[in-house]
């Protein structure tokens, strides 16, 4: 794939997205989500982050323009769209009854591996880096939800996206599997080369891990840009309604602290 610098990744433009009845995002502008970078997705509940990237994934009603490298994918019939895009909800369907290998190679095909001795080892390698190895075997309906999560997550990967699009990969996580998910989806977007777009509540997990920081509220784009520099006492208060602060722990890695409430919480 030979695209210019300038124009590898994800540019969002005009875009609308939403309900019938009821438009949720408004007039998104994003000039470069660029390959190789993780974007954490951060707002309020009812803010349109996850109606975003139900949206970036063909889903659901929208409008405008969105180019992945120069590609126009609202353009695309959604069978080709999802050649490129994967979109990973926060839970897999119920009453799938499949084993978590058979599931995982489903997936694979669908993208069009081939059922080979070479593929099932690609397989088997992405359970490991998971550390659901073990699973391989267990029925998706006999899963915890973080297993479901991890089990979703090796689905995703295995399609080998363009596109990536994780709607809150960690909720059902211990503290554990936040880190080494989060690190491991670090390193296979890297390494892949690929945009991926993370949904998450925990600001400290974008100021750790991520790479580009959207800050949503209320449908519309606060804040873009760096982690360091978008999460801030003002952006806090603006977004959250939280009177808080940016400190450093003693390995120089930023935290942001909460210290009380500029506004009552509204859902």
């Amino acid at each position: 794939m030979s695209q210019t610098l300038s124009h590898a990744g994800l540019r969002i433009s005009r875009f609308a997205a939403g309900y019938p009845k009821r438009q949720i995002i408004h007039n998104l502008n994003v000039p470069l989500l660029p390959r190789g970078k993780i974007t954490v997705l951060l707002g309020p509940n009812g803010s349109g982050k996850s109606t975003l990237l139900r949206a970036l994934a063909g889903l659901g009603n929208a409008q405008g323009e969105l180019h992945l490298d120069d590609t126009e994918l609202m353009q695309l019939p959604f069978a080709k769209r999802a050649e490129q895009v994967v979109y990973l909800p926060q839970s897999l369907p119920a009453g799938v009854h499949l084993h978590v290998l058979e599931s995982i190679i489903v997936a694979q095909r669908a993208s069009g591996g081939l059922n080979s001795r070479e593929k099932e080892n690609e397989v088997l390698t992405l359970l490991r880096q998971l550390g659901i190895e073990h699973l391989a075997m267990s029925y998706l309906d006999q899963l915890s939800g973080g297993q479901k999560q991890l089990v979703g997550l090796a689905q995703s990967l295995i399609r080998q996206p363009s596109l990536l699009l994780l709607d809150e990969p960690l909720s059902a996580l211990d503290l554990n599997y936040q880190f080494h998910v989060m690190d491991l989806v670090r390193k296979e977007t890297r390494k892949r080369n690929i945009v991926t777009l993370v949904v998450v509540h925990d600001i400290n997990i974008a100021l750790r891990h991520g790479d580009h920081v959207l800050m949503l509220k209320n449908g519309e784009l606060i804040a873009n840009g760096e982690p360091a520099e978008v999460i801030s006492a003002e952006s806090l208060a603006q977004v959250y309604g939280v009177r808080g602060r940016i400190e450093r722990c003693s390995q120089g890695i930023p935290q942001v602290m909460i210290d009380g409430l500029v506004s009552e919480p509204t859902l």
